[in-house]
């Protein structure tokens, strides 16, 4: 079991969303509690530890620490502005 934390840009994301979005974004984070790197995820191009999952036009990017069992959830946004 992974212990998942959120940066302040993720937060804030979620906030500002509207709450069926947040649920169904919250939903599929929870899901990475079990299972870090599901078969829909990717890897970010360029990163070692940063992957991707796609929840409609939202993308989540998150980073996995597997010695310290944790994912840290980076950003939360658009497909457009996600990889800026």
């Amino acid at each position: 079991m992974f212990n998942i934390e959120f940066s302040n840009q993720s937060k804030k994301f979620l906030k500002k969303s509207d709450k069926q979005l947040a649920m169904r974004i919250i939903e599929s984070i929870e899901v990475l509690g079990n299972d870090p790197v599901p078969h829909d995820s990717k890897r970010v191009v360029g990163e070692d530890r940063t992957f991707r999952i796609r929840i409609g036009d939202y993308r989540v990017l998150y980073e996995v620490d597997w010695n310290k069992n944790l994912i840290l959830i980076d950003k939360i946004d658009k497909r457009s502005k996600a990889y800026d």
